[in-house]
């Protein structure tokens, strides 16, 4: 029953605090490019005008994969923050992200489609990493279950220190910040078409824009897992490398395809692959 109702509570809440750490992203941005920046509510106001456009798609199956989309995103949240197998986490959020792309391929957009191109190649870039990510948790933990992993009283993050740093990287890619922001981008200044997203307007890119904060918050949940033995250092921890990941996103230009999937698999190979490796040698993890 607690499952039940972690679950319905991420459901409820998630978008909430993710469109005030959208806003709080876009204030911190602005004071560091010397502007005074929006209102910290300001992206729900934009979600907001955008349900009271005018639905206007391309193709209308595009508002049918943009549903798929956040239903398979809240499903994916609920399932972590229910304490669910992080296994089957990690494939529902893949499946999430293949609706995305489906929904810009039925747009007759060649820039719909090149957006839809380079997502597949960052899920391709990220997804080794996420994977290693998994199986580094299990190793530390002798456990797939998310509340298990998170109430371990085992330091995850110092025993696969690897892996953590691994993960970090791939969250610049998920989390679409520079210099890995390559199938679409939530700042102007970077490109004018939008990518994975050019063909959606109105309520089907507001439902977009709301997937974004329920992941943001998987994301970040994600993250807390490496600290879950010290529930208040994890907090703060999640707190200071976001912050990192917007100076990271305000510091860097845009990398080409090229370079994010050779350095996402490199970094899997090295630290991902090594850190598991060392593991094993030392006795396979702590049980």
């Amino acid at each position: 029953m607690t499952d039940i109702i972690w679950a319905a509570i991420f459901v409820l809440v998630a978008p909430v605090i993710g469109g005030l750490i959208a806003g709080i992203d876009r204030k911190i941005t602005a004071h560091m490019q010397g502007r005074v920046g929006p209102s910290v509510f300001q992206p729900f106001y934009d979600v907001g005008k955008l349900f009271e456009k005018e639905s206007a798609v391309v193709d209308e199956s595009q508002v049918f994969y943009a549903i798929c989309y956040v239903i398979f995103m809240m499903f994916t949240g609920a399932l972590f923050f229910g304490g669910g197998d992080l296994l089957l986490v990690i494939f529902a959020l893949t499946l999430s992200q293949v609706f995305l792309v489906l929904g810009a391929y039925a747009a007759n957009s060649p820039y719909s489609h090149v957006g839809a191109e380079r997502e597949l190649l960052q899920i391709m870039a990220y997804e080794p990493m996420v994977i290693l990510t998994v199986v580094g948790l299990y190793a530390a933990t002798r456990s797939f279950n998310v509340w298990e992993i998170a109430s371990s009283a085992v330091p995850v993050v110092l025993i696969i220190p690897g892996i953590f740093l691994g993960f970090l990287y791939t969250l610049t890619i998920k989390l679409r910040k520079s210099p890995f922001d390559l199938s679409t981008s939530h700042h102007a200044h970077q490109e004018i078409v939008k990518g994975v997203t050019t063909e959606y307007s109105g309520p089907s890119l507001a439902l977009i824009e709301i997937t974004h904060w329920y992941e943001t918050i998987l994301l970040l949940g994600f993250l807390f897992l490496f600290f879950g033995w010290y529930p208040l250092l994890g907090v703060i921890a999640v707190i200071m490398l976001y912050l990192l990941e917007i100076l990271i996103d305000n510091t860097n230009a845009r990398v080409r395809w090229q370079f994010a999937v050779k350095s996402s698999w490199l970094i899997a190979v090295i630290v991902g692959v090594a850190n598991l490796a060392a593991l094993y040698f030392l006795g396979g993890g702590v049980a």
